[in-house]
């Protein structure tokens, strides 16, 4: 007998958060990768998927459901299935038909993924649809879930505050750069039609106030242009406040695996600002790659860089960007000690964990 965990693949054809979308897909090609001896990955995908699905490998079956994307996000978080909840189902989001069910009688488990708590500590940031969907579904979670998978212990705590009643049904693995994130044979190319120079630094997340205060502390320094990823939504006027010369400030916009690689290939230092309870992707990216990081303190950033990056209180960031920049011996080495925490995490180990977790319940 074949046991068959179904995925819920819903971004495949309407990305609504492109980190998300892509761990996804991460996810689905680890499990695919790590299935036990008679178990297999279907995908649970919208109406509007199109042939989407044919394009992940070793995917068994794809069962569709009877409403678009955006059918889901409305009917999802009220109870509504469309047929698709039962049996095994993991969401590699917080996206999945959360109904009452049977775990101890029908072998029937729903697991839920929680990347961040934008819609708790950022809702302005999001369309107010995304917020009430989100915080709908994990009222539901608190019901119906049997397990609900986050990055981070720091993550979890914060979880614990928002939806007490999930005790002891949230579990902690992390994510990981994309499989092979490497820097492409073509990253010098690729870099020209961003417009990137080949030494830059990299700032990532944050908000507006955060990176003002960045950008205005090196705005009259002759130093490195400054290349922004995960920009905030009023980036012209961050850059025209802090009084920086805009062509030192470049804005490739959301990149895929590829580019992001190439762009970090030329950076000399990340500088990580945010403070949310997220999972810190683009350090994370970078400390693969072996790129320096400093770190605003907080406690995903302490738990999940460790000592694979220059930690610091967020006024005292610029002094430890300088110390990390001081010598060319002192940046080898916070470019060492990155590579090696980077090594840290992979989707497989996700995977494998997934697994196991199914295998628990």
């Amino acid at each position: 007998m074949t046991t068959v965990l179904k995925l819920v693949l819903d971004q495949l054809a309407d990305v609504s958060d492109a980190d998300t979308a892509e761990a996804s897909l991460e996810v689905a090609r680890a499990l695919i990768a790590t299935a036990p001896a008679r178990c297999e990955v279907a995908g649970v995908i919208a109406s509007d998927a199109g042939g989407a699905a044919a394009g992940i490998a070793g995917l068994a079956q794809t069962i569709r459901a009877p409403f678009p994307r955006t059918g889901l996000l409305a009917s999802w978080p009220m109870g509504i299935t469309g047929g698709v909840a039962g049996g095994l189902l993991h969401a590699p989001t917080i996206l999945a038909p959360l109904v009452k069910h049977d775990r101890a009688h029908d072998l029937e488990q729903t697991v839920v993924t929680v990347w961040d708590l934008a819609a708790w500590e950022t809702p302005a940031l999001l369309p107010k649809a995304a917020v009430l969907a989100q915080r709908a579904l994990l009222k539901r979670a608190e019901k119906h879930a049997d397990a609900v998978v986050v990055p981070t212990h720091a993550l979890a705590d914060r979880l614990a505050e928002i939806a007490p009643r999930l005790g002891a049904r949230v579990r902690v693995i992390p994510g990981a750069a994309p499989e092979g994130f490497r820097v492409p044979t073509d990253a010098i190319g690729r870099r020209r039609e961003l417009g990137v120079p080949d030494r830059v630094a990299v700032v990532a997340g944050g908000t507006e106030d955060r990176l003002r205060a960045v950008l205005t502390s090196i705005a009259g320094e002759e130093t490195v242009s400054v290349v922004i990823f995960d920009e905030p939504a009023d980036i012209a006027g961050v850059i025209e406040q802090a009084g920086i010369s805009r062509d030192r400030v470049i804005i490739p916009g959301r990149l895929d695996a590829a580019d992001r690689a190439a762009v970090l290939d030329a950076a000399v230092l990340l500088i990580a600002l945010s403070e949310q309870s997220a999972f810190p992707w683009r350090a994370v990216e970078a400390m693969v790659l072996g790129v320096p990081v400093v770190a605003a303190d907080s406690s995903v950033h302490r738990e999940v860089l460790l000592d694979g990056a220059r930690i610091a209180p967020f006024a005292e960031l610029r002094d430890a960007a300088g110390e990390v920049l001081a010598t060319p011996d002192e940046l080898h080495r916070w470019a060492v000690r990155a590579g090696d925490r980077g090594r840290a995490f992979s989707w497989r180990d996700h995977a494998e964990r997934v697994w196991a977790l199914h295998a628990e319940l």
